[in-house]
């Protein structure tokens, strides 16, 4: 008789000894598709853009006019070199080995303003996955001004405590006056076409106008191409907000309470939000019966409750928007008139707006005709911060939002439930101290209402516009169809007038000369 296997059980000690914390960059590593770091070919364009991305904020916050430098090269038949060099402000030696080998390290996750950056995982995720593909480190050149030296680091990261731990430290000589440069080799596939690096540098191009960037496919015999600057203005510098008492939750409003260094719950409410005056903080006090007196440390949680439900019942005036850049109307159409051929180009921004607090602003452009193949779906452009968004289109509030249109009422070919038919590129942008990604990837944009409405409100007006111009083409078409049947048949009057009225021959062609002669002012006017 066979014996019956037992189970062994095991006590809460046992149990106890297997659990241990898991540092944040050991949980990425093993879940790197959350970052974009899913397939060889998104991998190499997740790693351009992050260190494109990280160049662009450092200039600007600098006041530098961006110049950089993006290499791709191919080592093997999966392995890849990208470098990206700016002539930004460079990087002080102590916070090198930080910011390129520890996640969730940055400036920016706390600052309410606009840029591309927010959570300080970009650049140091892309030098993990060459890590962990190739066992090749980070190497990081910076150099803060002409008088200093240059430092060269090669990073790894430990993964396990989520720390970098530097491999080389050494100064050298780099002939530029300022700027950082990264270096790194990772596992990676590389295609021309759509979500490729190709098209991501040009749509870079094409939202920031005031940007130069030097790129060097991996193609070999390719030529390095240039996408010049538009515009040798940087866009306005953005001031930081503090939070919107609209957009605070619960939690975060207790652990204000707690960290705040205000005496008085109503002078923790003017001095830690926006838009709270003494007169607005009294007013919610009193809607959440609370005695603006008290101090912040002893509210009770039941009373933070109220004061939480109290907030959204007084009126209060909208964040202040100079947090935040947007493109604008003018420098969008010259963005895509750098980049493709069309009879028209038209853009709109809509006036700044507020979801949960926090401000943005939508912009939108459409480039129509010229040499935009007319018998395909209209291409939709998605930016976020000036950042293209190339994956997860089906996912992202933009595009759901133009595909939703009804494109017909501006005289456009749709299918239902489809994008227009027609030579269309459609291009818009969200600005937003706080973009309200669907995932850590930062591909599609979630859909808050008040941010559909405003992307609806803006294609609807560059539609309106596109409208007027194809309706007046369509006339202007059909007039010169009905003019040139006319031409057709001037001769054919010539003789019938001429038999009638017994013309001669020279009169007969006077006749044909002044009608073919009004027929063409017409045109003209």
């Amino acid at each position: 008789m066979a014996k019956t296997k037992q189970t062994v059980k095991k006590d809460a000690t046992a149990l106890a000894e297997k659990q241990r914390n898991i540092s944040v960059s050991e949980f990425f590593s093993k879940n790197r598709h959350l970052l974009g770091f899913d397939n060889p070919r998104r991998a190499l364009l997740t790693a351009v853009k992050e260190a494109v991305d990280n160049s662009l904020d450092a200039c600007e916050e600098a006041g530098i006019l961006p110049e950089l430098r993006v290499v791709l090269k191919q080592l093997s038949e999966d392995r890849f070199y990208m470098s990206v060099e700016d002539n930004g402000p460079g990087i002080i030696e102590r916070e090198i080995p930080n910011i390129f080998g520890k996640l969730l390290y940055g400036s920016k996750f706390h600052s309410l303003k606009m840029s591309r950056g927010q959570q300080g995982i970009g650049i140091s995720a892309a030098g993990m996955y060459g890590q962990l593909t190739t066992g090749q480190p980070i190497k990081i050149t910076s150099k803060i001004g002409p008088k200093k030296p240059a430092h060269y680091y090669h990073l790894h990261l430990n993964t396990a405590h989520n720390k970098p731990e530097i491999l080389k430290d050494i100064e050298i000589e780099w002939d530029i006056d300022h700027g950082t440069k990264v270096e790194i080799e990772m596992e990676a596939k590389y295609l021309k076409g759509r979500s490729s690096v190709d098209e991501y540098i040009k749509l870079t191009a094409i939202a920031n106008p005031h940007v130069t960037i030097h790129y060097q496919s991996p193609v070999e015999g390719e030529d390095v191409v240039t996408y010049q600057r538009a515009t040798k203005e940087n866009p306005p510098e953005t001031k930081e907000i503090k939070p919107h008492p609209y957009g605070v939750e619960l939690g975060l409003l207790i652990k204000m309470l707690k960290d705040t260094p205000a005496r008085t719950v109503k002078s923790f409410l003017q001095s830690d939000f926006s838009r709270v005056s003494s007169k607005v903080a009294d007013e919610i006090c009193a809607a959440a019966s609370l005695n603006g007196n008290a101090k912040p440390k002893n509210i009770a949680t039941g009373e933070v409750d109220k004061l939480h439900k109290a907030i959204p019942t007084v009126k209060i005036m909208n964040p202040p928007t100079d947090c935040i850049s947007p493109i604008g109307e003018e420098l969008l159409k010259a963005g895509l008139q750098k980049e493709v051929e069309a009879e028209i180009f038209v853009a709109t921004t809509r006036p700044p707006s507020v979801y949960r607090g926090n401000p943005f602003q939508i912009e939108a452009a459409i480039a129509y005709g010229g040499k935009l193949p007319g018998d395909e779906l209209a291409t939709v452009l998605r930016f976020a911060n000036r950042v293209p968004l190339q994956y997860q289109q089906s996912a992202c509030a933009i595009f759901k939002t133009v595909q939703g249109l009804d494109w017909k009422k501006y005289g456009l070919e749709q299918a239902r439930g489809a994008l227009p038919t027609a030579p269309m590129m459609v291009m818009v942008h969200m600005a937003s101290v706080w973009v309200p990604f669907t995932s850590e990837s930062k591909e599609a944009v979630a859909s808050y209402d008040d941010i559909t409405k405003e992307i609806k409100l803006a294609l609807q007006e560059c539609g309106r516009q596109i409208g007027v111009h194809i309706s007046r083409k369509r006339k202007n078409a059909d007039e010169m169809k009905k003019k040139n049947y006319i031409q057709m048949y001037i001769p054919h009057i010539g003789i019938a007038l001429k038999q009638i009225l017994g013309l001669s021959d020279k009169n007969e062609q006077q006749v044909i000369t002044t009608l073919t002669d009004t027929l063409e002012r017409s045109r003209k006017l």
